[in-house]
């Protein structure tokens, strides 16, 4: 399962389409304290998480993420690329860093990379 983070819900419904066209399940948060509170029960393929939301950046829940001991591909998708921005998200874990809109072909190479990645373990919720 591929969790979609973005505070604009028609970026997370469109996201979560396309995802499902491309075979994977997938649902959609609004925001990252949504999806910390309402953690999948299910195995994380990956996230695709926006890189500027009201509440926490992307950056920021891909610091959460890494204090609590989660193991889950991040990928960064952004509408505001700047050198600093994507240089700090690969830094702090991310697997790769995407501007809006999406090239479908660099999604799915960001996708396959999240598959490959020897971090990946079966997680089911946050470390405590």
């Amino acid at each position: 399962m591929i969790a979609v983070i973005d505070d604009e819900e028609s970026v997370s419904k469109a996201l979560v389409r396309l995802l499902g066209s491309m075979g994977y399940s997938a649902q959609a948060f609004s925001s990252g304290n949504d999806f910390l509170r309402n953690w999948p029960a299910n195995r994380l393929d990956g996230l695709l998480v926006d890189l500027q939301m009201p509440d926490l950046s992307g950056v920021d829940l891909l610091r959460a993420l890494v204090q609590k001991g989660a193991h889950v591909p991040v990928i960064i998708l952004t509408a505001y690329d700047s050198p600093n921005s994507r240089a700090e998200c690969l830094r702090e874990g991310a697997i790769a860093y995407l501007c809006k809109p999406v090239e479908m072909c660099l999604l799915i190479d960001a996708l396959k990379l999240a598959n490959e990645e020897p971090i990946k373990s079966p997680v089911s919720g946050p470390a405590t």
